[in-house]
């Protein structure tokens, strides 16, 4: 799922495509491993679902002030990854003034989402710090490299490097451990 280039249809004005038809043509081809990406960071389709619907429509709105509209995909892989740190601080703050009250998130349609065989795994990466999560998703769901990485958190290189190697050496230790 590497960026693509945003390619006006046929005839339109101007050599360049509207809003209305690349915002809905991202939404086809990249809605649901968005929401793939959001469910693995939040942990519940409902809210997945909401982040992502979020990122499109910030797009669209904001569609006439894009100055890189190669960039629209990174852009919105961004927006969900600050859309699901939001929910969890929500979440947080929430869970402050409630009594911290677990989400429900092995619902069945989640379980066909992750496939039965990928609960332990999805169960330590939850576990994981948030940034030691958002990096193993992206890196290993998305396939994104360590540059693209870096620019969808906002860190360098460097930081993405390391934070993938803690959080892999935290994983293996984990897993062997429910073994």
């Amino acid at each position: 799922m590497k960026s693509e280039i945003i390619h006006p249809p046929p005839g339109s004005p101007g050599g360049e495509a509207s809003a209305d038809t690349v915002v809905a043509e991202l939404f086809l081809a990249h809605r649901l491993a968005l929401v793939r990406l959001a469910f693995l960071l939040v942990g519940d389709q409902e809210s997945a679902e909401d982040v992502v619907q979020d990122a499109f429509a910030a797009v669209y709105r904001r569609w006439g002030r894009l100055t890189d509209r190669r960039q629209v995909l990174p852009y919105l892989r961004t927006a969900v990854v600050n859309g699901c740190r939001m929910v969890l601080r929500r979440r947080v703050i929430i869970g402050r003034f409630r009594g911290h009250r677990e989400v429900p998130f092995w619902s069945a349609e989640a379980a066909a989402l992750l496939g039965e065989t990928r609960r332990q795994v999805f169960l330590a990466v939850r576990a994981l710090p948030r940034r030691q999560r958002e990096v193993l998703v992206l890196r290993f769901y998305l396939d994104l490299s360590e540059a693209e990485i870096a620019q969808v958190m906002g860190v360098s290189r460097g930081t993405v490097k390391s934070t993938a190697s803690r959080a892999l050496k935290v994983l293996a230790v984990k897993l062997k451990e429910e073994r």
